[in-house]
């Protein structure tokens, strides 16, 4: 649907149609103010993002409903930009990981990014993919540490899973030599067992 499109929408319209993403009436008005932005440079997504990253970035910022993410999203997924994207999943392992950053806002994390990787949108796509997924099926808000492909350099899964082998045992012994046996899958695997 094009921006023109949605602009022609009433707002019961676009609720309709956006209604099974949740909170449909707060995005509704949000969606409409950036589609509205995009019209006052007359629908040109390829003069928009000609723009240099900065003022683009502060002109969606700008925008009703735009926060740091969203505008770095635009810029990473829309427009090709190298800026990382920090999101909910990325603050979480960065935290128990335990990576030093400068700060705990936005811009503390994202700086971690931009000072240590190379800028490529290609590979901060990825990453942020990869970050993603790992979120999703790992490092959740209860996370499955003993599964994790990062345990071993992790300072929250380490303090967690040995507090959980303490009073669970949920490790045995491998036989005949006194060392636990260790339910993570093999390094490679991506976290699939064979």
């Amino acid at each position: 649907m094009s921006p023109q499109a949605l602009r022609r929408l009433s707002v019961a319209e676009l609720e309709a149609l956006i209604r099974p993403s949740g909170y449909y009436t707060v995005k509704t008005h949000k969606l409409k103010a950036l589609v509205s932005w995009v019209g006052a440079h007359d629908d040109d997504l390829a003069a928009i993002f000609v723009e240099n990253t900065e003022q683009l970035r502060e002109e969606l910022l700008a925008v009703y409903g735009i926060g740091e993410e969203t505008a770095d999203s635009i810029l990473l997924y829309a427009a090709g930009r190298p800026v990382f994207v920090i999101d909910a999943y990325t603050r979480r392992l960065v935290d128990r990981v335990g990576i030093p950053h400068e700060g705990a806002g936005y811009s503390g994390y994202q700086r971690l990014f931009s000072l240590n990787l190379p800028p490529d949108a290609a590979m901060f796509n990825e990453y942020h993919a990869l970050i993603v997924e790992h979120g999703k099926r790992t490092c959740r808000k209860m996370p499955l540490c003993l599964s994790c492909l990062l345990l071993d350099v992790c300072e929250y899964g380490l303090s967690q899973t040995a507090e959980t082998l303490l009073i669970q045992g949920a490790r045995k012994q491998q036989p005949g030599t006194g060392r636990p046996r260790s339910n993570r899958p093999a390094r490679g695997t991506g976290g699939l067992t064979p």
